[in-house]
């Protein structure tokens, strides 16, 4: 995913004198062509992830449009003050590309988990947030943000994400993808969850459950349209993450259904609170917070049984 948005990216940014690329110390061969091509243009700030976004935001003042990339917590956390002061409030035109959703970097420990991103990104003014569910949609959105005037959030797996779709899927920021309709329940999915939800979908389809499958890939401006035309259609509705359940997609989706009076089921799909005690690859870690597609299939029974 992270290789199919720079790939594309790199295409645009010879055309466009205009844009910037920033880095943190990371993706040396990611950017190589791009230095080697146009350096005046691509700056490495070393180990400063506050720096850099306030940098990029004097460069968007200055008419730039400017990306910058790093590992999510470093990009996100550890900068926050600079995106929410500099770039948020003055509604700036700077693209903040996160590498490392959820517990893509497993092996780090939870230093370099990527888990409030969401909700933190959801609160700020003017921010635009775009999760890409595969290779296909990430270069979707790269060509895309190109055309997005003000602050946008990026976030992007790392490598090795399977695809959802089988060509390049018509894309819009602000408008979900529907992936199935079903009958009896809908799935809100977002990011590497919508290839999960799909092979809930069809586990459920076993056990004689008619699911909805949608693809929220972006989480503000939120669908609420589709969201309300699932409330109408179905008894129980489901949202997929791999963040934390506070703040992200299913908070959104609450905040709609709430607002609604929606009577059906529902239940938000994520990580927990629990201790975060564990240490392993992306898949050990699904499977300790029950993000597997079994483990989220017996939580969906589970709910409608209750």
């Amino acid at each position: 995913m992270r290789a199919a948005f720079f790939n594309t990216l790199e295409e645009l940014y010879h055309q466009n004198e205009e844009t910037v690329v920033l880095t943190a110390d990371l993706g040396f061969k990611l950017f190589d062509n791009i230095k080697s091509r146009c350096s005046e243009r691509f700056y490495d700030v070393g180990i400063a992830e506050a720096n850099m976004v306030g940098l990029a935001a004097g460069l968007a003042l200055s008419g730039k449009n400017v990306y910058c990339y790093s590992i999510i917590p470093f990009l996100i956390m550890r900068a926050f003050e600079q995106i929410r002061i500099d770039v948020a409030y003055h509604n700036l035109n700077v693209k903040l590309v996160g590498v490392g959703g959820g517990f893509t970097y497993g092996f780090e420990g939870i230093t370099h988990f990527g888990l409030e991103d969401l909700a933190l990104m959801r609160s700020l003014p003017n921010m635009t947030i775009v999760i890409p569910a595969d290779p296909f949609e990430a270069s979707c959105i790269a060509r895309l943000s190109q055309e997005v005037k003000g602050p946008l959030y990026i976030r992007l797996g790392r490598s090795g994400d399977p695809f959802v779709h089988d060509r390049q899927p018509d894309f819009k920021i602000g408008k979900a993808i529907t992936i199935s309709e079903g009958s009896d329940i809908a799935i809100f999915a977002t990011g590497n969850m919508v290839y999960t939800g799909r092979q809930v979908s069809e586990m459920l389809k076993q056990r004689g459950v008619s699911a909805s499958l949608y693809n929220m890939h972006t989480l503000k401006p939120l669908d609420t349209e589709i969201i309300n035309h699932a409330a109408s259609l179905h008894d129980g509705i489901f949202s997929l993450e791999e963040h934390n359940i506070n703040g992200g997609l299913g908070s959104a989706i609450s905040e709609v259904l709430a607002e609604t009076r929606y009577n059906g089921i529902f239940r938000r799909i994520g990580i927990t609170e629990m201790p975060r005690t564990s240490v392993g690859d992306s898949d050990f870690l699904r499977q300790h917070y029950g993000l597997t597609p079994e483990k989220i299939y017996n939580t969906i029974l589970n709910a409608m049984e209750e």
